[in-house]
């Protein structure tokens, strides 16, 4: 069990977990602004689309920059994002993260219903301001992806 000391460093990183699955929540429904408003003002946003050893494919700072890729997700039926294990390291009010998600993307193409399922890992610095967590630069890695017809 742990001490009463430790009792704000298991609030923080309960918090941040709390972010990641915000984050998911927030795609999930479509609900491009809430997905932002979990970001700060300055913050930077790179896609990695052919892995972690690789030059972004691109790069967004500031959070209204970050409303066309939210929005971009109403292309499809449906989406859920599963949220794995997290790695959370703690620095006062700033942290660093990694987590893991297995994405799924459906939509419907010339009458067939199709699936795009993702791994993603996500490298992440956090702020806190003004009591709360919030993703201060991301790193959306993409491991492997596949797209596939549904069956019937």
């Amino acid at each position: 069990m742990p001490s009463t000391t430790d009792t704000p460093a298991l609030e923080d990183r309960f918090a941040i977990r709390d972010l990641f699955d915000a984050y998911a929540h927030c795609a999930d429904r479509r609900d491009a602004e809430g997905q932002a408003a979990l970001f700060t003002e300055d913050t930077r946003f790179a896609v990695h689309m052919a892995g972690a050893d690789t030059d972004p494919t691109y790069v967004l700072h500031g959070r209204d920059a970050l409303m066309p890729v939210f929005e971009d997700l109403r292309q499809y039926d449906v989406t859920t994002h599963f949220n794995g294990q997290s790695r959370i390291n703690l620095n006062g009010d700033t942290a660093t993260g990694e987590s893991y998600t297995i994405a799924h993307h459906l939509w419907t193409e010339d009458g067939d219903r199709r699936i795009m399922v993702a791994s993603l890992r996500y490298l992440d610095d956090f702020r806190k301001i003004n009591g709360r967590w919030l993703f201060a630069a991301r790193r959306l890695i993409l491991d492997w992806s596949e797209t596939r017809t549904l069956a019937r």
